[in-house]
């Protein structure tokens, strides 16, 4: 009987927040970063994470760290919906 390999952990909350803060900041000023791009950066197997970065983006629009976006437009993090876009706010 082999012994299946333990299925690898989902980064949690806060590195997710630093990936997203941190690509943010590699940046150039006033550019946005695909949520894809940070999940695609923290796991190979990115799609099962896209949920948590949007999770995480969300707590860090809520805490006034970054803007989320739609349709190149700044948009209140609470209950955001579709495609969305991540940018540091122009105060930073």
């Amino acid at each position: 009987m082999t012994q299946d390999a333990p299925a690898p952990s989902r980064p949690p909350p806060s590195r997710i927040e630093a990936e997203i803060l941190r690509q943010l900041a590699a940046a150039a000023p006033g550019r946005s970063v695909d949520p894809t791009e940070i999940a695609r950066a923290l796991d190979p197997e990115w799609q099962k994470l896209t949920s948590a970065v949007r999770r995480a983006a969300v707590r860090l629009a809520e805490a006034g760290q970054i803007d989320i976006l739609r349709k190149g437009r700044r948009v209140e993090p609470a209950g955001v919906k579709g495609v969305i876009r991540l940018r540091l706010p122009a105060s930073i």
